[in-house]
């Protein structure tokens, strides 16, 4: 297997504790540990991270940007979802 034949891994870099995981980027690797590597010389030079994904890229599902309307509309018609329309009493700091 030639470096052009192995497979896309995603990374995301947790940058401090506490704080979520994003999406740094991505990078070509053999296995997991090589790209796990590969990761913390490519995408945490300068200290930034406090953790690191990497993932195949063939293992993520996602939506479509172009389906965007059609799939993310069931939730549309779900307003209790978003407290927009709930009066926050007074004195109530933290809700």
């Amino acid at each position: 297997m030639t470096h052009t034949d192995w497979p896309l891994w995603e990374v995301f870099v947790r940058s401090r504790r506490g704080l979520s995981h994003t999406h740094a980027g991505s990078l070509h690797a053999p296995d997991a540990e090589l790209a796990l590597r590969n990761a913390r010389d490519l995408y945490t030079r300068r200290g930034e991270g406090v953790s690191l994904w990497v993932v195949p890229s063939s293992a993520i599902t996602a939506s479509s940007p172009d389906e965007k309307d059609p799939f993310f509309e069931p939730a549309a018609d779900k307003p209790y979802r978003h407290p927009t329309f709930y009066e926050i009493p007074e004195g109530v700091r933290h809700l």
